[in-house]
């Protein structure tokens, strides 16, 4: 299982937010690049950046943060939050990001996941938001009447190399993560699934450890790591069963 660090931003500074309003936000860094250089440093082997601007916006609104970021690292990058259309999802891998995520537009438009996962093999990742196991989508503002799980199976067989998996409630409360949710929706599928929110320990990362024969190839950690409840070199190690 990989441990992979989360940089989520906001006007340009590194935060994260809880249960993902906007208005719940603590700054952790003014340099976001630095911050995902630190991570590298620790071990990192992928990067999750978040535009929250963007994904409320809908358009990319950190774009210079991103830039310095894909610039300072050498290990490969995700990053969702604003991505609605092909050009913009080019635009992205053109600058040097690994994978895009998809979340809104992918539970609007499965179409267009469709179509990137054909023209950008390998390189798609869907990201599926759920608050009481209903998807929600604009930045989380909005709860559609679709399951996450029901929606994650309209995937199979696209192409997509990864389904992100968070449980809004559960995001920068450090309440640990959904793991009954999490193992229903990698059951359902045949994609591979990245556990997100609530991470708060070692011991839950061991938990999600014990699911990983499910599907569950990653997990993403945000504010654990940022108040060092988790040590990151610590959790990479334990992921590969070595001592720090």
């Amino acid at each position: 299982m990989i441990v992979i660090p989360a940089i989520d931003l906001k006007d340009g500074c590194c935060v994260r937010l809880e249960q993902g309003l906007m208005e719940r936000d603590t700054v952790f860094c003014h340099d976001p690049a630095e911050q995902a250089l630190e991570w590298q440093r620790q071990g990192a082997e992928l990067l999750h950046i978040v535009d929250l601007n963007g994904a409320f916006a809908g358009v990319p609104k950190n774009l210079e943060s991103v830039k310095e970021i894909v610039k300072g690292v050498t290990i490969p990058t995700q990053l969702g939050g604003g991505i609605r259309d092909l050009v913009t999802i080019s635009a992205y891998l053109e600058l040097g990001i690994t994978r895009v995520i998809l979340g809104t537009i992918a539970q609007k438009n499965p179409e267009l996941v469709l179509e990137a996962c054909r023209l950008f093999p390998g390189r798609i990742v869907v990201g599926i938001d759920a608050k009481d196991g209903m998807v929600a989508v604009q930045g989380w503002a909005e709860v559609t009447g679709i399951s996450a799980v029901d929606l994650a199976k309209k995937f199979e067989g696209y192409g997509v190399t990864a389904i992100i998996y968070t449980d809004i409630a559960r995001d920068g409360m450090l309440g640990g993560p959904n793991i009954s949710a999490t193992r229903e929706l990698a059951d359902s599928i045949s994609i591979p699934v990245i556990a997100s929110g609530g991470v708060s320990s070692l011991r839950d990362i061991e938990d999600l450890m014990r699911i990983e024969a499910h599907g569950v190839v990653g997990v993403i950690t945000g504010k654990a790591i940022y108040t060092g409840a988790i040590k990151l070199a610590e959790a990479l190690a334990m992921t590969k069963k070595i001592k720090p």
